[in-house]
């Protein structure tokens, strides 16, 4: 299985309507997403598209803040995503299709410490 995180870097605090969600705060800080590769590079690079269709949460965020980068990683998703117990997570955010809490993070600094667990 292979999956990725997507590095986002929030210049500025704003709420916005995320799907059925609702409106959630972002915090001006460093968000993690994430997310399956299963499909191959092409997912990911759709994120660092500006102009897209919004069809999943990610895609209501990603063209408010600066897509830095993203890490491919040889595990699940969900896996992936225990990694990050320390952060503050967004609750129900990218996780509709499996019992995550969550597959967004948020720190107020970049901290990439999920990469030695």
């Amino acid at each position: 299985m292979t999956s990725y995180v997507l590095l986002l870097y929030c210049q500025e605090d704003f709420k916005t309507k995320v799907g059925a969600l609702g409106v959630i705060s972002f915090r001006k800080g460093y968000y993690y997403y994430v997310g399956s590769a299963k499909s191959g590079v092409h997912r990911i690079k759709r994120h660092f598209s500006p102009k897209k269709r919004k069809r999943w949460h990610i895609d209501y965020i990603s063209t408010r803040m600066e897509v830095i980068g993203a890490i491919l990683l040889r595990e699940s998703e969900c896996i992936l995503a225990q990694k990050f117990e320390n952060f503050e997570r967004i609750n129900g955010f990218g996780c509709s299709d499996c019992e995550c809490k969550s597959h967004l993070f948020y720190s107020p600094t970049i901290n990439l410490e999920f990469l030695s667990t």
